[in-house]
């Protein structure tokens, strides 16, 4: 049997349909259409036709023979599901986009050769005594990031290799998620309808999964939260900066943008510091509350999204030097061209840039 049947699934995951709701639309039996999906049966053309015109994508998506993955360890059902906001619908449309852009990144990469000028350095957390402060620590050296806030940890993570996209999730609370699949660098998602220092500590918490975590462990969100916080704010970088000072939320408000962390990190970086106690967390959690900041932080206080560079780099690096247009891209990729060019941003500048240092054209 062809993998039709993986593919119509996909795409209706990706449109974010119940099976039920995918039936009504594609006037198919739910018996039948569960007998495609799960290949027992592939589907007539008629059917593959109102697919693509239901689902919005052209036919040839149905035809790809890729490999369609489950969830990421990071984001294993269980996990996600303890957000009572986090439904299974959600799941589905997230892994069924991470499937698409893994796809996508595949095809980009295959005429360039893909040179990182760094490396994440594997440390599992359990032969470092899950111990994340001190792989946060090991992994800032391995990197030789300077001592003090890291300015732009997008572009960091990408001169390692890892690949970050934005996505609005389609609208779920979702903060962010890592797909690893044999063949291609890591992929990182992050949810652009955050904040952006909400952005940057959940970037940072994927990179922890990624260093730390190969297979899933009741504490490996609890250690990815405290590796985030430690890579972003050492304790020793960090200190002198609460040193003989009250921390307060006037304080917290003048080192947000200064750290490109939000408030409230910076109060559990208070703590691990022993700038303050239990009691005077707890006083400023309470200001917290009073101002409405657990919802939304000052809105003044916030600073511009990092963009990522890698997926736009590849695209320019096609239309560049390989002659790609927009629609020879999109049809490559297996999408509308209006779907491909908002999916990625796509601003072909008129003139030629200079070839971006870790990518380099296959002869």
């Amino acid at each position: 049997m062809g993998n039709a049947g993986n593919m119509l699934r996909l795409a209706r995951q990706l449109r974010g349909l119940q099976q039920k709701e995918a039936c009504e639309k594609l006037s198919v039996s739910t018996a039948e259409l569960s007998r495609i999906e799960n290949g027992v049966k592939e589907p007539s053309q008629e059917v593959i036709s109102a697919a693509a015109s239901v689902f919005g994508l052209p036919d040839s998506f149905f035809g790809q023979a890729d490999t369609v993955y489950g969830a990421p360890v990071s984001v294993h059902p269980a996990q996600w599901r303890k957000k009572a906001d986090v439904t299974a619908g959600d799941l589905h449309r997230v892994v069924a986009e991470l499937n698409v852009r893994v796809m996508h990144l595949r095809r980009l990469l295959e005429a360039t050769e893909f040179e990182p000028l760094r490396n994440v350095p594997r440390c599992d957390s359990d032969a470092y005594d899950n111990d994340a402060e001190r792989v946060a620590a090991i992994v800032r050296g391995h990197w030789q990031a300077p001592d003090g806030p890291i300015r732009n940890l997008t572009a960091l993570v990408e001169e390692a290799g890892v690949v970050v996209a934005h996505s609005d999730f389609g609208g779920s609370s979702i903060s962010g998620v890592t797909f690893r699949v044999p063949g291609v660098p890591p992929l990182v998602m992050l949810n652009t309808m955050h904040p952006s220092d909400r952005m940057r500590f959940t970037l940072a918490h994927e990179l922890a999964h990624i260093v730390m975590h190969r297979f899933p462990t009741p504490e490996m969100e609890e250690e990815a939260d405290e590796f985030a916080s430690c890579f972003l704010a050492p304790t020793a970088d960090i200190k002198p900066h609460f040193a003989g000072r009250k921390v307060d939320l006037r304080l917290l408000a003048a080192l947000k943008p200064e750290w490109k962390m939000s408030m409230a990190s910076l109060v559990f970086a208070a703590k691990r510091c022993s700038a303050i106690t239990e009691s005077q967390a707890t006083w400023i959690w309470k200001q917290f509350a009073m101002n409405n900041y657990r919802l939304r932080e000052p809105p003044e206080l916030d600073f511009p999204q990092e963009q990522p560079h890698t997926l736009s780099d590849l695209v320019s690096l096609h239309v560049q030097d390989l002659g790609y247009s927009l629609a020879d891209l999109a049809t490559a990729m297996h999408m509308r061209e209006d779907e491909f060019a908002r999916a990625y941003s796509i601003e072909i500048p008129g003139e030629k840039t200079s070839k971006p240092g870790h990518l380099r054209i296959v002869r």
